[in-house]
C-alpha cells in the first residue's frame, strides 16, 4: 500500500523507511530500519527491513519508547502490616517448620490480609498484598485466586503437617495452664463437601453448619489450635476426638454444660498434668447431694461480693460454687417483674439459681482460681465474636472437603493475629475510645515510604497521608 507523499516527507532517521499498515489509529505509519537488500538469482536485489523504530503520527516522528521494568512503589500502606509483622515472627518459625518457605509466606500473608480487609474477596488479595509492606515484610507470596484454591486444598489434605503446626503451639503451654474448649458453628452453603451437615440449631436456622472447636489459652489470651468437624456431630465426640487428635496433655480444660469429662477419662488418666473443669446443668444431682447452694465463704479481692462453697464428692472430685449477689438480686427483681402473679414454691426454687454456676473438677482447686477461670472465659466468647464478625470468617467462600479444612488453618492465623493486636492494642490504651476494626482501618491508612528508614520514628520524613492520631 503507497504511502502519502506528505507522510513520507515527515523527517525521520536516515535509512529508514515508512510502511503503511493500513489500519487506523496513530500508529498506522510505522517507520523501519532499512537492513539491507535480498539477492535471488535472475532477480533485481529488493530491500529487507529491520525493526519498528518509530511512527508518523501527525506531522511528526515519535520514536518508539522502550518499556522499562517495573518500578518499585515509591510508597506502601504501612500501619497494619507493620503491627502484624511485629507480633508473627514465632507463628511464621513454626509454619516454617512444617511447610515449605513459600508456603508458609503465602499462608501468613493470608492470614494478614484477613486481618487488614476483612470482607475482601479473593479476587484482591494480591492488590492488598501489592500495595502494603507486606510484600516487602515477606516478598515472593503467591497469593492469586488460582493459586490460593490450590493451597487451600493441598494444606487440607496434609493433616499431618497440620497436626505438626498445633502441636508446636501446645507444646509451649505449660502445665498449669488454664485452657477453655468451646466451638462455634460457620455458616456453609456448599453443596459438594460432606462436612456441611445439618446442625441442630441449623435445622432451626435452615441452613448448613461446620463445627470448629478452638483450644483457647486464658493465660495466654490467644487460641492454641483447632479443628473443623461436620455440623451434625455431637458435642461430646466432638470434644473427645479433638483432645485426642490435637494430643492436649496438659492443663486444665475448662469446656461448656455439654462436654461430659467421663468421655475422656483415659486420657486424663494417662496424662498426669491434664485436668477438667466443667459446669454442671441445674438439674445435676450431684448439686443436691453436696448442698452447693448453702455458701459458706466470700470471696476476696473481686469487685462484686461472691459468694462460694467447695465440696469434695469423695472420689477424687470436688465442687465449685459460686453466686454473684449483685447480679443475683438483679436477676431475681428481673423474674419477680416478669410473671404475672407469685407462686412461692416456685419463687424459692428459682431464688436459689439466680446468677449461680456450679463446677465439677478433678483438681482440688483454690476457688479463687475457680472463679477467676471462669470470669476469665468470656475471652474466648470474644474471640469467636471477632472470628465470626470482625474477621467476616462466618461464610465458607472455598468448596471441597479439604479445601475447607485448609481454609480454618488461616481462619486460626487470622485469629491468632488478632487476639495478640488487642492484647498489645489494649495494654497500650489504643482500645479505650476505639474498636478493633476501627483501629485496623485507621492503621491501613498510614502511608510510608520504601525507602524510608526500618526504624521507624515520628519525627522522620517517611511517613505519607499519616494523621498524628495514628501516629501516635
Amino acid at each position: 500500500m503507497s504511502v502519502p507523499e506528505e507522510i513520507r516527507k515527515v523527517p525521520r532517521p536516515v535509512n529508514t523507511v515508512v510502511v503503511d499498515t493500513g489500519h487506523d489509529g496513530p500508529n498506522r505509519y510505522i517507520v523501519r530500519v532499512r537492513k539491507g537488500s535480498v539477492c535471488r538469482r535472475g532477480k533485481r536485489p529488493s530491500p529487507r527491513n529491520g525493526a519498528v523504530v518509530g511512527h508518523i503520527v501527525g506531522e511528526s516522528f515519535v520514536p518508539v519508547v522502550k518499556k522499562t521494568p517495573a518500578q518499585k512503589p515509591c510508597s506502601l500502606s504501612y500501619g497494619s502490616s507493620f503491627l502484624i509483622f511485629t507480633v508473627c515472627k514465632d507463628i511464621l518459625d513454626d509454619l516454617l517448620k512444617v511447610y515449605s518457605p513459600e508456603d508458609s509466606y503465602s499462608l501468613l500473608v493470608l492470614a494478614a490480609i484477613k486481618v487488614m480487609k476483612p470482607h475482601a474477596p479473593l479476587s484482591r488479595y494480591r492488590r492488598y498484598y501489592d500495595c502494603s509492606f507486606l510484600s516487602v515484610y515477606y516478598p515472593g507470596a503467591r497469593i492469586s485466586k488460582n493459586r490460593i484454591t490450590s493451597l487451600l486444598d493441598s494444606v487440607g489434605k496434609d493433616s499431618e503437617s497440620r497436626k505438626k503446626f498445633y502441636a508446636l503451639r501446645i507444646a509451649a503451654v505449660a502445665e498449669a495452664n488454664r485452657i477453655a474448649i468451646d466451638g462455634t458453628l460457620r455458616q456453609d452453603g456448599s453443596t459438594v463437601n460432606d462436612l456441611s451437615h445439618f446442625s441442630r440449631k441449623a435445622r432451626v436456622k435452615g441452613t448448613r453448619d461446620v463445627s470448629i472447636i478452638y483450644a483457647y489459652s486464658l493465660d495466654l489470651k490467644e487460641p492454641l489450635c483447632a479443628e473443623v468437624f461436620a455440623g451434625n456431630e455431637t458435642d461430646t465426640h466432638v470434644y473427645e476426638k479433638f483432645i485426642t487428635d490435637n494430643g492436649i496433655k496438659a492443663g486444665i480444660i475448662m469446656a461448656d454444660k455439654a462436654f461430659t469429662p467421663s468421655k475422656i477419662e483415659k486420657e486424663l488418666a494417662k496424662h498426669a498434668g491434664l485436668h477438667f473443669l466443667t459446669p454442671l446443668k441445674r438439674n445435676n444431682a450431684k448439686i443436691e447431694k453436696c448442698d452447693m447452694y448453702a455458701y459458706d465463704s466470700i470471696l476476696e479481692g473481686f469487685s462484686d461480693r461472691i459468694l462460694c462453697k467447695k465440696a469434695a464428692e469423695g472420689n477424687g472430685r470436688f465442687l465449685y460454687s459460686f453466686m454473684n449477689q449483685r447480679k443475683a438480686a438483679e436477676e431475681e427483681k428481673a423474674y419477680l417483674s416478669s410473671v404475672d402473679g407469685y407462686d412461692d414454691a416456685e419463687y424459692k426454687k428459682k431464688r436459689k439459681e439466680f446468677r449461680t454456676i456450679v463446677f465439677e473438677s478433678d483438681a482440688d482447686l483454690d476457688p479463687k482460681d475457680v472463679y477467676r477461670q471462669y470470669r476469665d472465659r468470656w475471652q474466648i466468647e470474644i474471640v469467636f465474636r471477632a472470628y465470626k464478625n470482625e474477621l467476616g470468617l462466618d461464610k465458607t467462600n472455598v468448596q471441597g472437603d479439604f479445601a475447607v479444612i485448609g481454609y480454618e488453618l488461616v481462619n486460626f492465623i487470622a485469629t491468632l493475629i488478632s487476639c495478640r493486636i488487642l492484647n498489645k492494642a489494649g495494654d497500650a490504651g489504643a482500645l479505650d475510645d476505639e474498636a478493633f476494626g476501627g483501629l485496623i482501618e485507621d492503621l491501613n491508612e498510614v502511608w510510608r515510604k520504601t525507602d524510608a528508614p526500618s526504624e521507624a520514628t515520628m519525627q522522620d520524613d517517611g511517613w505519607e497521608r499519616a494523621l498524628d492520631k495514628d501516629l501516635d
